[in-house]
């Protein structure tokens, strides 16, 4: 299936539900390669057992695909900050997402959602920088991973640089207002004292 081992595809099968991906994506070793070293696919994720939030992203996209649902991803654009990628699903109608970051609010989100906006939305709150300033941006439609299928993406050895360069290329939708972005106040201490718990040295 896909170029899967058997193995490889067992594992994937038993991540049966967002939940369970979400639980296997915590349990690794966060990615602290320097930017741009690293673009695993899943097979290199599960070999290595270390992912950032692209590599993530691309990991659960191939788990939803091996349970039957498709392996979209939404991409978030950040200003003076890292950009960040979900793995979306759909739920009676209803979306949700899965990822990998170093900043605890920036991960699972259950399928309550009635649109891609509101779920983007509900990320914006804990999508701060380092000092603290509120960054999100722009976000993409979903895209499929599918495309990529021609290159391997769920077994490749060669880092995913096309998928990346795509998702950077995609048409993106502006969140918020550039006059509302010059005004927004920083996040509070215990705001973001909770947001970088448990965090990675950076």
């Amino acid at each position: 299936m896909y170029g899967l081992t058997r193995a490889e595809v067992g594992l994937l099968r038993r991540l049966s539900t967002p939940e369970k991906v979400q639980r296997y994506l915590d349990d690794l070793t966060y990615n602290l390669e320097p930017d741009g070293d690293t673009l695993r696919s899943p097979r290199r994720v599960m070999r290595d057992r270390t992912a950032h939030c692209a590599e993530g992203a691309f990991f659960a996209a191939a788990a939803f695909r091996v349970n039957g649902r498709p392996p979209l991803l939404v991409d978030l654009e950040a200003e003076n900050d890292d950009d960040h990628v979900l793995a979306v699903y759909r739920d009676r109608g209803l979306w949700g997402s899965v990822a990998t970051s170093k900043f605890s609010g920036l991960r699972f989100r259950a399928p309550v959602y009635r649109t891609v906006r509101e779920l983007v939305m509900s990320y914006f709150e804990d999508y701060y920088n380092w000092d603290g300033d509120r960054t999100l941006r722009e976000y993409s439609r979903p895209l499929s991973l599918a495309r990529f299928d021609r290159i391997g993406w769920m077994t490749a050895e060669d880092d995913l640089w096309p998928v990346v360069e795509w998702l950077a290329e995609a048409g993106h939708t502006p969140l918020i207002a550039r006059a509302v972005a010059r005004r927004l106040p920083r996040v509070d201490r215990r705001s973001y004292q909770a947001g970088v718990l448990g965090a990675p040295k950076h």
